[in-house]
This record gives C-alpha cells, sequence and structure tokens, in this order.
C-alpha cells in the first residue's frame, strides 16, 4: 500500500517511523494495511478534532497505543522524556501524531537532534516541512521556542 499522504500533515520520516495530524476513523484501517505495530498520540483527547476512543479503535486493529497528552501553550521536558522512553521501545513501524502534526514535529526534531545525533540544520527542515513554530499566530511561539531549544519547564 502507497503511503495515505491524503492524511492531514502526513510525513514519512524513515521506513519504519511516519507522522501526521490527526486521525479519522478511517485512517485506523489503512495505519494497519501499512504494518503499522504502534501509534503514539500527543494531542490532547478532549480536542474537539481528536478522535473519540482512539486507543480502543487501534486496538480493534491489532495496533498498540501510547498517548502522551502535551497540552500545546505548555510543552515540557517531562513529555519530552516520556516521548523519547515511548518512541525508543515501540514496536515498528510506528507512527505519531496529534492535531496538525506541529506538536510531532518539534518532538521528532529534539529527537533527531539530541538523541539520533541529526546535525541541527537536517533535522529543522524536516520539522518545517511541517510547522515552523512561532510562524503561525495561533501558537504559543515562546513556549515552542524554549520547547525546541531544551530549555522548557
Amino acid at each position: 500500500m502507497d503511503d495515505p499522504i491524503d492524511i492531514r500533515a502526513w510525513q514519512r520520516l524513515a521506513p519504519d517511523l511516519t507522522s501526521s495530524g490527526r486521525l479519522e476513523e478511517s485512517d485506523v484501517s489503512r495505519l494497519a494495511a501499512l504494518g503499522v505495530r504502534h501509534v503514539i498520540n500527543l494531542a490532547l483527547a478532549e480536542h474537539p478534532e481528536a478522535l473519540a476512543d482512539e486507543d480502543v479503535r487501534l486496538a480493534s486493529a491489532g495496533i498498540t497505543y501510547d498517548h502522551i497528552p502535551v497540552p500545546f501553550d505548555r510543552p515540557e521536558d517531562s513529555h519530552f522524556a516520556v516521548f523519547v522512553q515511548a518512541l525508543e521501545s515501540a514496536p515498528r513501524p510506528l507512527h505519531v501524531n496529534c492535531i496538525m502534526n506541529w506538536r510531532v514535529s518539534a518532538f521528532i526534531y529534539r529527537w533527531h537532534r539530541d538523541v539520533q545525533g541529526m546535525p541541527e540544520p537536517e533535522a529543522r527542515a524536516l520539522m518545517e516541512q511541517q510547522w515552523s513554530p512561532g510562524s503561525n499566530p495561533h501558537a504559543d511561539a515562546p513556549a515552542w521556542a524554549r520547547f525546541i531549544a531544551g530549555e522548557s519547564a
């Protein structure tokens, strides 16, 4: 199966790692058909665009799940530490999502740079395919600038 590029903000980061914005009910079977074995969700469950019962829907398709709710206005290093552990221990192929793929792109940026040792310009270029913190007036730019710099609470 080809990548489902019509899923909001779909991005293939590696042969066994993909990301996107919010999932819809029909996307669960599409991820399963791609062979995705695990999903990490960084969005808040109460967000109006969040897929209700995402964990249950994924489990019914044989996909395991971690939910790491990251408030968009308060990303913290503690969230990043949990994310890194989940990312590195999860079965592959792995998919990471939120609502717009903004949280995910920033978290993956830090993982690439700080954990994987990817050169910063390369990690930033991947992040900026989805989002450049500070470029959207609806985003809390100072919180995200601190987060990507590794200076959050």
